[in-house]
């Protein structure tokens, strides 16, 4: 079973700058995508920023200019580089991965993280 490990999260001061890393635990054998969602206090989780096997990244609109997501290749490591944080970036970030764990099981299925938090101060 593929685990995913978030680190990173912290508290910052607005203008300032985090990087998140997730670590994948485990075998992937087919895989589509990796992501980070995030969920502030009292709303949904929402989509940051994707990056596909093949393809551009995509952002959500509230970040694209200030985060940029990477992933290692031999890894399948994922990180976010975040700058300019604002209160708004506040929340709970988790890594995703969609895929597959199983030899000849092309089936996606999604896998998150616990959660790394985040806290931007004004």
């Amino acid at each position: 079973q593929v685990q995913l490990v978030e680190s990173g999260g912290n508290l910052v001061h607005v203008g300032g700058s985090l990087r998140l890393s997730c670590e994948t635990v485990g075998k992937i054998y087919t895989l589509y995508r990796m992501g980070w969602y995030r969920q502030a206090p009292g709303s949904e989780r929402e989509l940051v920023a994707s990056i596909p096997i093949r393809g551009p990244s995509t952002y959500a609109a509230s970040v694209k200019g200030r985060f940029t997501i990477s992933r290692d290749s031999h890894t399948n490591a994922l990180y976010l580089e975040m700058n300019n944080l604002e209160p708004g970036d506040t929340g709970v970030y988790y890594c995703h991965l969609r895929g597959n764990d199983k030899i000849g099981d092309s089936s996606p299925i999604d896998y998150y993280g616990q959660g790394t938090l985040v806290t931007v101060s004004s």
